[in-house]
């Protein structure tokens, strides 16, 4: 995998040997597009963190501070491995955690923006997507997540196709 674009523009970052499933570069792209305006200088939650390539793509994209929140062994230990080879440790938090369990902690606007990769099929994408809609931790929230996975709908939430995947945008109520 590498970074799109940005201040690490072109360098490579390792998965996860075995237990994640990667967002694609073609979905990570369109969603950082997507994000650009929210990034600057914003602090971003990176759930359901796995390599941390969204919230490393958003870190080069020039925002400010990222918390990468994830509970497998071997997705810390390449997470870990990648913002050391970015040397990226002063922008970073790294937390060992249930992601749902630990946004349903967050006081609300506790973060600019979240992005979120759960497992497919898992329900933890509706659920975090309930809870967000309960009681929003962040201006926004993204989720990446499968076509046939329902996730609720909302006033102005916006889902975008990428083959068998979407991605889900909501707002926090202003």
């Amino acid at each position: 995998m590498r970074i799109i674009a940005g201040e690490w523009r072109g360098r490579t970052i390792k998965a996860p040997p075995s237990g994640t499933r990667p967002t694609t570069d073609r979905v990570r792209e369109a969603w950082m597009s997507m994000l650009q305006g929210e990034i600057p200088d914003a602090r971003v939650l990176d759930l359901f963190a796995g390599s941390g390539a969204l919230g490393l793509e958003a870190l080069s994209r020039g925002e400010r501070q990222a918390t990468f929140v994830d509970r497998g062994a071997a997705a810390l230990k390449a997470l870990k491995a990648n913002v050391k080879k970015l040397e990226a440790e002063a922008r970073t938090t790294i937390v060992r955690t249930d992601a749902v369990g630990f946004a349903e902690k967050l006081e609300p606007g506790a973060y600019d923006v979240v992005v979120a990769d759960p497992p497919y099929d898992s329900g933890e994408a509706a659920a975090l997507a309930a809870l967000f809609l309960r009681r929003p931790f962040a201006g926004s929230l993204w989720i990446e997540h499968r076509v046939t996975d329902a996730l609720p709908e909302a006033p102005g939430s916006d889902t975008r196709r990428y083959g068998d995947t979407l991605l889900t945008r909501y707002e926090a109520p202003e």
